[in-house]
């Protein structure tokens, strides 16, 4: 059998069980109202959690940085690529975040593959929880550790394997990754008790704040939430979600910054982020700093909304965050809802296997700070009607 022919059997025999994922095409911003497919809907599945990809003061920034300097960077940051505006976002984003400094990368993906080889090698040890993101996971096998998966935010696995794990290695070093805020569910890691076990044994913690950056602790993230700044060896995030833009940065001592500035191979072999990305992510930096506003906002917006869909009676979980799933089950019927949201004017995206395990899909909703009560109750006027037609909801 040709190539080509097996690779089609097997997107045909995704499309049969509703694992396949059709790519929708916009042709406008990526607002709380877009227009996809020649029509406009409410739009419920960006991650631009505060608004910020179409900010005036964005754009503007982002204008002036490609007049200043041009379009791209030229080159990798240790050769020449390195400007002015990385150096002044750099030492802002570390300011946001409470650390001693900050390093930034194209994206939160690159921040974890280049992050994770550089603080463990062969004979280390990762305890990861088993619901952490696929740059995680990915940046996990590259690292050549031995990785060990602890129950999703069981505190007592965790005890466990660390427990173990010192004993057994007493001179290993033992990192705990876990995601701050978790993308699927909305949940938030229980970080004070994970902080405990970090000081009991010994452990490095490593959190990937890419669903709480901009959003827990007055924006500043998950540790700020806790009030454990001082207790993160390693703070990750992207820059694409609440700061609207694009990109990811690693946040710690000045001494791990240092470390990954010649070590992390994304940081050595791949062109600095673009001035206008660049510029753009600085005010958005600046302008959470000046003012909460914007937080606050999208926490009414996303309250708002959650007691919309939990009045109704549809299953939103656990979430503990604006993350707003509606949990169907059975991967064909959250697609076909999805598709009857979309013909009554809501873009609401299904996410099935293997985002999530299999049984549990769900349509994943995100209010943010640019919505309106007005579009939400539109919104939950669809939802009701379209749950009651699929029998999810009395």
């Amino acid at each position: 059998m040709r190539f080509e022919e097996t690779l089609q059997r097997a997107l045909d025999e995704l499309k049969n069980m509703g694992l396949y994922n059709e790519i929708d095409v916009l042709d406008s911003p990526n607002g709380p109202v877009i227009h996809v497919a020649g029509r406009e809907v409410i739009n419920l599945s960006s991650n631009n959690y505060l608004g910020l990809a179409t900010d005036p003061e964005l754009k503007k920034q982002a204008i002036e940085a490609i007049q200043t300097y041009g379009v791209g960077s030229g080159a990798v940051r240790t050769i020449n690529g390195t400007l002015m505006l990385h150096v002044a976002l750099e030492k802002a984003l570390a300011t946001f975040k409470g650390t001693e400094a900050a390093i930034l990368f194209q994206s939160g993906f690159n921040a974890n593959i280049a992050t994770i080889p550089q603080i463990v090698g062969e004979g280390d040890i990762i305890l990861s929880d088993e619901l952490n993101h696929a740059s995680i996971i990915d940046g996990c096998r590259l690292s050549r550790a031995r990785v060990l998966r602890y129950r999703h935010s069981d505190m007592k696995d965790l005890q466990e394997m660390a427990e173990k794990a010192r004993r057994e290695h007493p001179q290993a070093r033992i990192v705990v990754i876990t995601d701050g805020v978790f993308s699927m569910d909305g949940d938030i890691a229980r970080l004070p008790e994970i902080v405990e076990i970090k000081k009991r044994y010994d452990l490095v913690l490593y959190v990937d704040d890419a669903h709480g950056s901009g959003v827990l602790g007055q924006g500043r993230g998950t540790a700020k939430h806790f009030n454990l700044s001082q207790d993160v060896d390693i703070q990750i995030g992207t820059l694409s979600k609440a700061i609207g833009v694009i990109g990811g940065y690693v946040a710690g001592s000045q001494a791990l910054i240092d470390w990954l500035k010649v070590r992390a191979r994304p940081f050595l072999f791949s062109t600095a982020p673009t001035p206008a990305d660049t510029a753009a992510i600085l005010a958005a930096v600046k302008k959470l700093q000046q003012s909460e506003d914007l937080v606050e906002t999208l926490w009414a917006r996303a309250r708002y909304f959650q007691n919309g869909l939990r009045s109704l009676g549809f299953n939103i979980g656990k979430t503990e965050t604006p993350i707003t799933p509606v949990i169907i089950g059975d991967e064909k019927t959250a697609q076909t809802f999805t598709r009857a949201l979309f013909d009554e004017g809501v873009y609401a995206k299904a996410i099935v296997y293997p985002t999530v395990p299999r049984g549990v899909a769900r349509v994943r909703n995100m209010p943010t700070a640019a919505h309106t009560e007005a579009m939400l109750d539109q919104a939950l006027d669809v939802y009701a009607r379209i749950g009651r037609r699929f029998g999810l909801i009395a």
